[in-house]
């Protein structure tokens, strides 16, 4: 008999056997990668706002025009002086051009012309000195003192608080999102009698900013969800 060929025969039937030794464990192991879990981790943070936006509203009614600009130009420097007093700086101090109605001039309205002008500004703040603002708006009735009737929020002019360092709080709440996430891998591999492998798939959800409530505006509620797969092992 050549041995060469016995060798080579018995070498190709010891693969076979060791083959056929490591295919149960193989399929076992390749099976296993069909077992996963995927969990959602949840992470929320209260924090403050940081920016303002915070419009003044007043009108002003008359029948005689130029007094109307007079009363105008009045009320802009007080409310000026007021936020400047309040520590607001006259850079993020804008005042916006007036809007005069002439209810004479306009067929269709009402009945009602005891004041003939009507006129309505704006003076707005855009400031990241929100608690200084938030002082400001407690002492609005000093404004009254001055002659300047506010009108308050409208739906066209409401206060906004924003928040705007998102940027700076990002990594550690994915980081506690993903901790809860396998945190709840966890306890679900140990329920069901197995171990937490590897992630196979995460995925970060988006970030969302909203009031806490609507008697705080001011303070906002940041909040994540991370979703992650992880395989599951015997």
């Amino acid at each position: 008999m050549d041995k060469g060929k016995f060798y080579s025969g018995l070498a190709i039937m010891v693969g076979l056997i060791v083959l056929g030794a490591m295919l149960p464990k193989a399929v076992s192991e390749f099976r296993s990668y069909d077992r996963t879990v995927n969990v959602k981790g949840l992470c929320e943070k209260e924090v403050k706002a940081d920016k303002v936006i915070w419009p003044v509203c007043y009108k002003v009614m008359g029948n005689d025009i130029q007094s109307i600009y007079g009363q105008i130009d009045q009320n802009n420097s007080a409310i000026v002086d007021f936020l400047v007093s309040g520590g607001i700086p006259a850079e993020e101090i804008t005042v916006s051009v007036p809007v005069i109605s002439d209810k004479y001039a306009n067929e269709y309205g009402d009945n009602d012309r005891t004041y003939r002008y009507i006129a309505s500004n704006v003076v707005t703040v855009c400031t990241g000195k929100v608690d200084q603002i938030l002082k400001l708006m407690e002492r609005q009735p000093e404004l009254l003192k001055k002659g300047v009737v506010t009108s308050g929020n409208t739906w066209e002019n409401q206060v906004e608080f924003k928040y705007e360092g998102l940027n700076e709080i990002k990594p550690e709440m994915i980081e506690e999102a993903t901790r809860n996430a396998r945190e709840a891998a966890q306890k679900f591999a140990k329920d069901s009698d197995s171990r937490l492998g590897k992630i196979k798939t995460a995925s970060q959800g988006t970030f969302t900013i909203e009031n806490r409530d609507s008697n705080t505006p001011y303070i906002k509620k940041v909040r994540v969800v991370s979703s992650v797969t992880y395989y599951l092992k015997n």
